[in-house]
This record gives C-alpha cells, structure tokens and sequence, in this order.
C-alpha cells in the first residue's frame, strides 16, 4: 500500500504537464446497505429518514456513512416535493485513496414526479446539492442530480399483495458554479435490481450499481461495481401498516 501512494505521488506530480495523458482507471467492489423512509404525517407533509451504509474491499472497510433526512410536501398525487440536509463521512478506499477520512455538509431540495406507462411506474427525480465538503479545506461545491427510474411488476406473486418486481434507473450527476473542478460529470449511476413487496408500504431491493466517478483532478476515472442491499418504506407514523 505504501509503495502504491508513492507511486501515485509521483504519478499526480508529472502527469498534468504531459498533453494528452491517459485517464488511470480505478476499479472497486463495494456493497451499500441503505434504508428510505418516506412517512407521511397527514394528507401534505411527511418526514423523509434516510441512512445508507456504504462499505469498499467487497464489504470488508468503509467507503461511505451517509445519514440524510428530510421534510416532504405532497404537492399532488404525482408530485412530491422534499428538502433536508445530508451529512456524509467518506473513508480513503480504492487504488488511488484520499488522504484521510473527510466529511460533508449537504443542503438539498428535490421534486419527485411519478406517472405510469400500462404496467410500467415511473419515477423523476430532481434534486439540487449545496455541498460544504471538508477535504484539504472546506470548499462549496453545488451540483443538480437527476434520476429517471422504472419498475416493472414480474408475474410472480407466492401470496396476493407480495409481488416480485424489477426496478432499472440511471442517474447523472453534474457539477455547476464555482469550484467545479475541470469536468461537468461529477457521476453517473446505473442500476437494476429485484424487488419485493413486503407489505403495502414496505419493500426490499436486491441489486447491482454500477458507478462511473471521473474525479475532480482530471486523471483518475472510477468504475465501482456495487451490490445494494434497500429497504423502502412509506408508512404512515401513527397508523398500522397491512
């Protein structure tokens, strides 16, 4: 490990004065254990409690905590709209680590647009991010998300009311303002997943994420292969879930 930050030391210092340097590409095996409340309190407001546990090394270290909730306005039954705040600890993890553990600030305001195609539900999501990030020094950054998601029921139903599902979505994320680094990509995330109905405000996801990172100093680009473990819940506080 040693020798590997020598190395990449010594790699960072020559590489930006040599035109038309080949990207260093970062391949890991993560695995994300996350859970997603939305708990209405009445007909228009709810609460938003979201954790996700994000492990590096197929499991074995940290690579992310991530603790973010949220207050939820249903504007319709279409649309809902959400804000909260976001704290986030990122742990050195992959070929090219950061120096030391970091955490996050996040601010963040999102619409949520669901409508339907025959079986097919669909999901827009739009979330704007103001990040106070602590690295070397704290440092504002902002960035627009932007998730299109589908899931499609599967003929299989061992009891009524628990049916089996598949979930697919993509999700770029790009960089806008100040401190933007020298890329608009800041990520892009695709998924697919088996889902299961627990109850009626209850699910559970099994899943494959794959996450392209092409990082902020322009020479390293990750490709991080993720299995994600999530519960998703909407049920009501003060009144019992079927």
């Amino acid at each position: 490990m040693i020798r590997r930050q020598l190395a990449w030391t010594a790699l960072a210092a020559i590489i930006p004065s040599l035109a038309g340097a080949q990207t260093i590409q970062d391949t890991n095996l993560h695995a994300w254990f996350m859970y997603f409340g939305d708990h209405p309190v009445n007909d228009r407001w709810g609460i938003h409690l979201e954790s996700q546990i994000r492990r590096a090394n197929a499991g074995l270290t940290w690579q992310q905590l991530l603790i973010r909730p949220g207050i939820n306005y249903q504007l319709n039954k279409n649309v809902m709209l959400t804000a909260g705040y976001a704290y986030v600890r990122t742990s050195p993890y992959g070929d090219v680590p950061a120096k030391t553990a970091f955490p996050e600030h996040r601010v963040f305001e999102q619409a949520l647009i669901k409508h339907g195609v025959k079986k097919v539900a669909l999901q827009h999501r739009l979330r704007l991010e103001q990040r106070l990030v602590g690295t070397d020094r704290w440092e504002m950054r902002n960035r627009f998300r932007y998730m299109l998601r589908a899931d499609i029921p599967l003929p299989i139903a061992p009891s009524k009311g628990k049916p089996f599902g598949i979930a697919i979505y993509d999700e770029p994320f790009i960089h806008f303002g100040g401190n933007r680094g020298i890329r608009y990509l800041d990520q892009n995330r695709a998924y697919a997943a088996l889902t299961y109905k627990l109850t009626r405000s209850n699910r559970l996801e099994f899943g494959y994420l794959h996450q392209y990172v092409p990082q902020r100093n322009g020479i390293v680009s990750e490709h991080n292969h993720t299995l994600q473990f999530a519960w998703f819940s909407v049920a009501p506080f003060g009144r019992k879930d079927d």
